[in-house]
């Protein structure tokens, strides 16, 4: 099994031999792998030594595992649209999304979320059908469904409701009575509209084929996603949080992955001129940047940041397995002076001077609050802005605090003359990228 792998993944940079091999093999006889994304994250972390790696990788992946080749130059999106795999996943599916307004985006998402699907530890799966009659009729909001501990929830994720059974419109019906009862926030339960949990309404729990109101989703189980106001409103100008992640990651999709251009080959242009005995056509060379390499700065040392550190981790994480990409995270405290740090307990220092040397065509977010003490705001760390703006063209800062109270504080307004500052929302996410792409328009 998989004998072909190491062969096809050196194909695309990988590094990858027998010992891949013997490891995969091992990682799926201790049951470590019982789906497509989890030899997705377990095949990472064998050959993934590098995050220079993590883009090739996932071309490999995609063409290895799912036979979708991304072309040089080519969006994952439309490598997929292309590809027989999806034709043939969207005609075996047809039954199931035929009554759902779903564009091509959709079906693509649809797509992703079954191909990058990880295992629960399920140890009992109980029939949706069931869940639903054990309520007498009369639904009465009594508080909170009694999982306080993390413990608590975690056991209840080792069972998995199946709603598939159920029709759409039964599961619509039933979602009308919730909303008219419930009263209060739920989590962990299995009736209400909350997070975990196994009731089919909600998000981060286990029940498939449920609605996922809000939410990043858990298992990537649902059957439809609403982000309708009358059942979980999704407010694009509030700060980054589990209910408008996503609607984040498609800001940042906007993000240009590759482009090309074609310039005129002199040299060529002129050696073939004289071979045709002085007939100069012009001949192009076809110029591909086939990678958006993407470095994360986050601002992690602080109280006023660590509400929205997880938020940010699991937006980018999202980008990550989604896009064909290279994504770099590092760390820092308040502001950058000549380092920053590989590692979140920040113990692991990484130089200024060493970020300085990277591609040009990163694309550079700082994550931070930039609330400090004015003596942070020195000559070192101002040199040090100043140096990345100058060398990343397409830099931006995205603040948690509400843009309407960054005049109030000194160190914002004066970061804010250095770069390019945006809200850490999803709507200020979105002018932060079309800023990038206008600048990318300007290089080409």
């Amino acid at each position: 099994m998989f004998e072909t792998l190491p062969e096809r993944f050196r194909s695309h940079g990988v590094d990858a031999d027998v010992r891949t091999l013997l490891l995969l093999h091992k990682s799926m006889e201790r049951g470590l792998i019982k789906t497509l994304g989890d030899i997705y994250n377990v095949l990472k972390g064998i050959v993934v030594k590098d995050p220079e790696k993590m883009g090739p990788y996932t071309r490999a992946y995609y063409d290895y595992f799912l036979n979708i080749d991304i072309q040089n130059g080519e969006r994952l999106d439309d490598a997929i649209l292309r590809s027989e795999t999806f034709k043939k996943w969207r005609e075996d599916n047809f039954d199931v999304f035929k009554d759902q307004d779903l564009d091509a985006e959709d079906l693509i998402n649809r797509f992703l979320d079954q191909v990058h699907l990880t295992s629960y530890d399920i140890k009992e799966i109980i029939s949706g059908h069931d869940i639903l009659n054990q309520d007498d009729g009369d639904l009465i909001d009594e508080g909170q469904d009694g999982l306080d501990t993390e413990e608590q929830r975690r056991q209840l994720l080792e069972k998995m409701a199946d709603y598939s059974g159920l029709s759409l419109e039964e599961l619509m019906d039933r979602l009308e009575e919730i909303v008219k009862a419930q009263r209060e926030k739920h989590s962990g339960g299995s009736r209400w509209i909350g997070t975990g949990g196994i009731s089919p309404f909600g998000h981060g729990g286990a029940a498939k084929d449920g609605i996922r109101i809000g939410g990043t989703g858990g298992g990537k189980m649902a059957r439809k996603i609403m982000n309708d106001r009358n059942f979980f409103p999704v407010d694009k100008d509030n700060i980054i949080n589990d209910n408008n992640v996503d609607a984040a990651l498609a800001s940042l999709k906007g993000i240009i992955e590759e482009s090309a251009q074609d310039k005129l080959d002199i040299e060529k242009t002129i050696k073939t001129g004289l071979k045709r005995g002085g007939l100069f056509l012009p001949e192009l060379e076809n110029i591909k940047n086939q990678k958006l390499q993407v470095m994360l700065l986050i601002d992690n040392g602080g109280y006023s940041m660590s509400p929205y550190i997880r938020s940010v981790q699991e937006l980018f994480k999202k980008m990550k397995t989604r896009f064909a990409h290279d994504l770099e995270t590092y760390y820092f405290h308040n502001t950058i002076y000549d380092r920053v740090f590989s590692d979140s307990r920040r113990s692991k220092p990484f130089l200024v001077e060493q970020l300085l040397k990277k591609d040009p065509n990163y694309r550079v977010f700082i994550i931070g609050d930039a609330s400090m003490a004015s003596y942070e705001i020195n000559r070192q760390s101002i040199n040090t802005y100043k140096a990345m703006t100058k060398k990343f063209k397409k830099i931006a800062w995205l603040n948690p605090e509400p843009e309407k109270f960054w005049h109030y504080t000194m160190t914002i307004q004066f970061l804010n003359q250095l770069v390019p500052m945006f809200p850490l929302t999803p709507k200020g996410i979105e002018r932060a990228v079309l800023k990038m792409n206008k600048k990318l328009d300007k290089n080409i």
